[in-house]
């Protein structure tokens, strides 16, 4: 769902008060996190959706990286994970199914963590995903509401994901090729930073005295950034140019490939942010919604250059100021 719809389903929905609840669905945060011991956090989350790319064992790793995303997302360590699964029994071979639990299994494997079970339905439309359980330290956390003036941002995966996977599953139209698809190369450059986990940005953070980040996934790089803005009371600036981009990802938008996803996006941030000779490939990027993106992190100024030594393909995109009148600026 877009953001914009997913709000108002929740509008009317009220929260039962609990101290030890101390990242609740308030601040749009990746995850919750419950109070267990002055020194024990709870973290928990899920996250499903039906394939993004053809490979099943590829699918499986994609899905299980972008539900672990989540746990690091607020500084946590994942500890035990649940497949959620909906598959068309009796239309498709259960070694299809195999090989997506296998990739599951293997990324939550590579991340430390245990797969203790599941549940599964008969469902025409595959899908797969995880509910994901960590463990992170109250006084180390990763949140929404933790970026101050004069932190940097600094996002550790490039954008693109979304526009080339569009482009990919364009169907041939007519007895023709389609306008564009991706190579090879790209293709392959688009699942491997999908695939990528994101445990190392998330402690690396943490060690240059980081407290806010977010992963980048359906809301696009703006929605999750208007999370930021929003629960710690600033503006965020953002410079488009400074912002790593996935190759291939402006030829696939050159040829149409967008989609629902970020023009639902562009909606629910239309009134959040201030355009500034933006062209249009650089405003659509920044909307385009990610499948298992990079993190957002706000890094205090005095630590930007030792993060970004510790973390090999990430950029620099701009920085946390005071709050204007406008949640983000883009120029």
């Amino acid at each position: 769902m877009g953001p914009g719809d997913l709000i108002a389903a929740l509008a009317p929905l009220t929260s039962m008060p609990d101290s030890r609840l101390l990242v609740g669905r308030e601040t749009f945060d990746d995850a919750g996190v419950y109070l267990l011991s002055d020194e024990l956090a709870l973290v928990q989350t899920v996250d499903f959706f039906a394939p993004i790319v053809d490979d099943p064992y590829d699918f499986g790793q994609i899905a299980a990286a972008n539900a672990l995303s989540d746990v690091y997302a607020m500084g946590g360590q994942p500890l035990t994970a649940l497949n959620i699964v909906a598959f068309p029994t009796g239309t498709m071979p259960l070694s299809i199914l195999t090989d997506i639990l296998r990739g599951g299994q293997d990324k939550v494997h590579e991340a430390g963590a245990h797969i203790v079970g599941g549940h599964t339905i008969i469902d025409p439309e595959l899908k797969y995903g995880l509910s994901v359980t960590g463990r992170a330290h109250p006084s180390f956390l990763l949140t929404n509401a933790g970026a101050v003036p004069g932190d940097r941002l600094v996002l550790t995966k490039p954008l693109g994901n979304g526009i080339l996977a569009t482009a990919a599953k364009r169907p041939p139209s007519g007895g023709k090729a389609p306008q564009f698809q991706p190579t090879p190369g790209q293709m392959t450059g688009m699942m491997d930073s999908m695939k990528e986990l994101n445990g190392a940005a998330s402690r690396a953070a943490l060690a240059v005295g980081s407290r806010c980040a977010t992963d980048v996934t359906g809301f696009g790089l703006l929605g999750h950034a208007s999370h930021i803005a929003r629960a710690s009371g600033v503006t965020l600036r953002i410079r488009h140019t400074a912002v790593p981009i996935l190759a291939g990802a402006e030829a696939a938008w050159e040829a149409g490939a967008i989609s629902d996803g970020l023009r639902r996006n562009a909606v629910y941030v239309e009134s959040m942010v201030e355009w500034r000779n933006v062209p249009a490939f650089g405003r659509d990027i920044l909307l385009d919604p990610q499948t298992s993106g990079g993190l957002l992190v706000a890094v205090p100024e005095a630590r930007v250059a030792d993060y970004l030594s510790k973390m090999e393909g990430a950029a620099e995109i701009g920085e946390v100021l005071e709050r204007e009148n406008i949640a983000i600026v883009v120029d």
